[in-house]
């Protein structure tokens, strides 16, 4: 696909959370009803943003299954300016200009076709240009005289045969051929080729729950050592680890999490976010944007450091009261069902009888003959 190189964008602004475990307040809620986003700059959806902001080395032309395509490495720039080089895995849609990009999984790949075998596209990104030079890449795979504008067209071209399913046909440059060849055969499905470590994610984004109780289990996946938590809440809201309960303030990859939630909290809300300098590693997925227009799904070609932030919300309610006993008449046994009725019967027949003995005592007063003793 040919795309018009585009000047670079201005640095996008970045949010730094610093801090461990500091606690602020909340804005609650009242009756169940929000009083409004009390934390609206919190970054939820964790893992690298970034906006595309042109093309990077170009590559041949190359005929395919689908058609006839320009080949290019995409130029990806992070929000705190980093710039990395992708390749696309959606040939059928074209990319956006200044379209926006979040980090995600594998499972998560939104375009057309199945991306069905994204671990042998990672050993391509690993065995294959930019990551392995021309010349090394060359003496590899036995082609005399690669240039960059072919290895960039082989490499594409591989990469778009196992997420896209098409193959090379009809005339192609030579060189550009036996790349793909020689990268469509050798890429392997191994374990050291699977998904790597996300730079930075919290999941899941929000949970709710009630005072009194540990709300969530969040499940942190990152690629840096350790990751600090800040926590922002009502007095008494902690940060816990769900095995021990134990308060914590630093999280590395793997680690779960909860938000332990005073028995007499009222309604409201915290926020949870960490931000860390971390590793974007070769491979990584970056979808469009949600709530953005479609454009291509991109996979990095190289790895880099940026700064990343993600969080997570909590809401909670009223906590469940305790029960109280039943009252005991007289301090005696609580007065049950069946007693009750005993006692209500009782009465009545007693009322039945003083109204049975008025009405006979005004007949007497009368004169009226008693009509019991006839």
């Amino acid at each position: 696909m040919i795309h018009e190189t585009l000047p670079q964008s201005p640095r996008r602004g970045r949010r730094t959370v610093t801090g461990l475990a500091a606690v602020a307040t909340a804005t609650f809620l009242a009756f169940g009803a929000s009083a409004g986003p009390a934390f609206a700059d919190t970054p939820l959806n964790g893992g690298a943003k970034g906006t595309y902001i042109g093309n990077g080395q170009g590559g041949a032309q190359i005929t395919t299954s689908e058609g006839r395509f320009r080949t290019n490495l995409f130029r990806l720039e992070l929000e705190d300016g980093t710039v990395l080089l992708t390749y696309c895995i959606d040939v059928k849609t074209g990319i956006r200009s200044g379209a926006d990009y979040v980090e995600d999984s594998w499972e998560t790949y939104p375009g057309q076709g199945a991306f069905a075998e994204p671990a042998k596209v990672h050993w391509i990104l690993q065995n294959s240009y930019p990551t392995v030079e021309v010349a090394a890449l060359a003496e590899a795979a036995g082609i005399e005289g690669l240039t960059e504008e072919q290895a960039v067209a082989g490499t594409q071209a591989a990469i778009w045969h196992f997420s896209n399913g098409i193959d090379l046909s009809g005339r192609n440059d030579g060189n550009v051929q036996a790349l793909y060849d020689y990268l469509v055969e050798n890429a392997q499905d191994l374990p050291q080729t699977a998904e790597p470590d996300a730079s930075l994610s919290i999941t899941p984004a929000t949970a709710e729950g009630r005072a009194g109780e540990t709300i969530g289990e969040f499940t942190v996946s990152t690629s840096a050592a350790s990751l600090p938590l800040t926590l922002e809440g009502p007095e008494g809201v902690q940060l816990v680890d769900l095995e021990s309960g134990e308060p914590v303030e630093t999280v590395g990859n793997g680690d779960t999490f909860g938000v332990s939630v005073p028995a007499d909290a009222a309604p409201g809300e915290a926020s949870v976010s960490g931000s860390v300098t971390a590793e974007v590693h070769t491979g990584r997925l970056f979808r469009g944007a949600p709530g953005e227009d479609p454009t291509q799904t991109l996979i990095t070609a190289e790895g880099g450091e940026a700064e990343i932030s993600a969080g997570v919300q909590v809401t909670w309610t009223e906590g469940v009261p305790e029960e109280s006993p039943s009252p005991s008449p007289g301090g005696g046994l609580p007065v049950t069902g069946a007693a009750l009725g005993g006692l209500v019967a009782v009465a009545a027949v007693a009322i039945g009888g003083g109204g049975a003995a008025m009405y006979l005592a005004r007949k007497r007063k009368s004169g009226q003959p008693d009509d019991s003793a006839q």
